[in-house]
């Protein structure tokens, strides 16, 4: 057992940090996005950028996401923009106040805030001002009028896995999450995509988020699951805190991944050691384009002589899908209607797009953990409308 099992902790990632550490609900937003002012393509297009400058804990954050960032702003064609930075110190007044002066000083189209305490601190200051949000969360819970979140979501992830499964004949899903809010919000993200591809729910299980939780809980989740028969489980646990533990009690318990197929929620190769777990061998989980990635880490290590933070794509995409809108010679193209474009965008990390409800849609590629590694079985699309969306 790895050394990180002695204690569970919070998500290393800031993913989950900026997106899951608060389900607020965004208040007083009409839905469908703002209308966008009108882009002058004779001048450069002002884009307020606010990322946590100041902030300790996720100032190298900031630092790669404005990298990124003007990464993009610099390699689109026949499109100027303005990028404009604005620190919000990591914190929801300092949002707010970033917000306000980014548009008071004519900002036409904002990209971030990081938080999603921060989104819900922004609103009052964009709403009615026909400015729309691109931030870089993946709770769909601030998602909506004219905020529109970036980050992979647990709906996408758990559509593309589930409906992967049912097309390989699964027959019924166990869904197994931990009782915080992350967890929580996974499981309604599996029951909802479960619902959709046509694959029943055998049943929801449980478990605290400690290492003591997870082990009582064990074989009362085990019993339920091989009652259930249900023909796969659908874990919400992540790498470096309640994965491990899971998926080394549950197959103690007689839950055998050689019969009952294992799907992943979040991204199992984020911790190498996590691919050595008995209890994965075979198991599912969603991966973007590994090549368009490759080749955005390739094109920001030239320009910056390191690795992008994993959140850095985010930034990127957001420049990229506005500059690329700008180019194509549109006068609303910071609308809500240019935004949600049903062909989408070329991300750092494949097709992506905007949806209406301001939610989004990846390119993911299904991988299988095998002998401790990961091949992909179902590459990501290189486009919409194909399998996988």
């Amino acid at each position: 057992m790895f050394a990180f099992l002695t204690a569970l902790r919070k998500p290393a990632a800031l993913a989950l940090v900026a997106t899951l550490s608060a389900c607020v609900t965004i208040p007083g937003v009409n839905s469908g996005g703002a209308s966008g002012p009108q882009v002058d393509r004779s001048q450069p297009v002002p884009v307020a950028l606010l990322v946590p400058r100041s902030d300790g804990g996720a100032g190298a954050v900031a630092a790669s996401l404005e990298n990124a960032a003007r990464l993009a702003a610099g390699s689109v064609q026949g499109a100027q923009i303005d990028l404009r930075v604005y620190d919000t110190a990591g914190t929801p007044s300092g949002a707010n106040a970033a917000a306000t002066r980014a548009v008071s000083e004519g900002a036409q189209i904002i990209v971030g805030p990081l938080f999603s305490q921060s989104i819900s601190a922004i609103t009052p200051v964009v709403s009615g001002q026909n400015i729309n949000v691109l931030s870089f969360s993946n709770n769909v819970a601030v998602a909506g009028g004219n905020v529109f979140v970036l980050g992979q979501t647990f709906d996408n992830t758990a559509t593309r896995l589930a409906t992967f499964a049912k097309r390989q004949g699964r027959s019924s899903v166990a869904i197994v999450h931990s009782e915080d809010v992350s967890g929580i919000a996974g499981r309604d993200a599996i029951a909802r995509a479960a619902s959709s591809a046509g694959l029943p729910v055998a049943t929801v299980q449980s478990y605290p988020l400690s290492q003591q939780g997870i082990s009582s809980a064990g074989p009362r989740i085990a019993q339920a699951i091989t009652a259930s028969g249900a023909s796969a489980v659908f874990l919400t646990a992540n790498v470096d805190s309640d994965l491990p533990l899971i998926a080394t009690t549950l197959p103690e318990n007689g839950v055998s991944p050689a019969q009952t197929q294992y799907l992943g929620l979040t991204r199992w190769n984020a911790l190498p050691q996590a691919l050595e777990l008995p209890g994965l061998q075979g198991g599912l989980f969603a991966l973007p384009n590994q090549n368009a990635s490759a080749a955005f880490e390739s094109q920001y290590r030239a320009a910056y002589g390191a690795a992008p933070h994993p959140l850095a794509g985010l930034a990127f995409d957001a420049v990229q899908a506005i500059g690329s809108l700008v180019a194509s010679g549109r006068n609303d193209a910071l609308s809500a209607s240019a935004l949600t474009q049903n062909a989408g965008f070329q991300g750092a990390s494949g097709p992506f797009r905007l949806r209406a409800n301001g939610t989004n849609e990846r390119a993911l590629a299904v991988a299988q953990v095998q002998n401790g590694q990961v091949v992909i079985l179902d590459p990501a699309p290189n486009g919409f409308g194909r399998a996988g969306f």
